[in-house]
């Protein structure tokens, strides 16, 4: 969860842009797509993403375009003058923060990739269903996750009061955003499994 990789960016851009509030959401939304990627693992399909070059590439290519589409809205958004938020990028319900986090983190095949070949080289099959100690290990390391995520989502929230108190602010922290996500897809695109 330290580490730095799309997750964490993800989550300090957006904070950044949108405050710590729906940063927050995100963080749970990546956290519910560790969800999925623990029950693939358990259930044993993760091992199908991972035999399969043409899934991997489909998961791959559909990541890169939703992160591309995010760097469009973060390029294409104006600046407001005195507001936290601006109107070409309104506030994230709840959910809506929760969806892109989802969204981000199921789309990612190297994290599908990590935890096929991280948790079960924890498991014990002499200890019991290893299925359901894939289950406690994605457990734990959504918990881990959680506690990290939710503490860069408050840095990149003071970010956003700082960057969004001036227009140009604004801009810089809408472009460094765009640019952070474009960089994004482009390592997902040339990333081999």
């Amino acid at each position: 969860s330290l580490s730095p990789g799309p997750d964490n960016l993800f989550v300090i851009t957006l904070s950044a842009l949108r405050g710590a509030r729906a940063g927050l959401w995100v963080v749970l939304g990546l956290c519910s797509g560790l969800v999925v990627h623990t029950l693939t693992v358990a259930l044993g399909v993760g091992a199908l993403l991972a035999a399969s070059p043409v899934a991997f590439t489909t998961l791959k290519v559909i990541g890169a375009l939703y992160l591309l589409y995010l760097a469009w809205g973060a390029w294409r958004a104006s600046p407001a003058t005195g507001k936290t938020q601006h109107p070409a990028m309104p506030d994230f319900t709840p959910l809506q923060a929760w969806r892109r986090g989802v969204l981000m983190n199921v789309t990612n095949p190297k994290v599908s990739l990590f935890f096929l070949a991280f948790l079960p080289q924890f498991c014990d099959p002499t200890r019991g269903s290893v299925a359901v100690q894939v289950l406690i290990l994605g457990v734990l390391f959504m918990l881990a996750t959680i506690v990290v995520f939710w503490i860069v989502a408050a840095l990149g929230g003071r970010l956003a009061v700082w960057f969004n108190s001036s227009q140009r602010g604004q801009i810089m922290m809408q472009r460094v955003a765009g640019s952070i996500f474009v960089a994004m897809a482009a390592a997902l695109l040339l990333s081999s499994r």
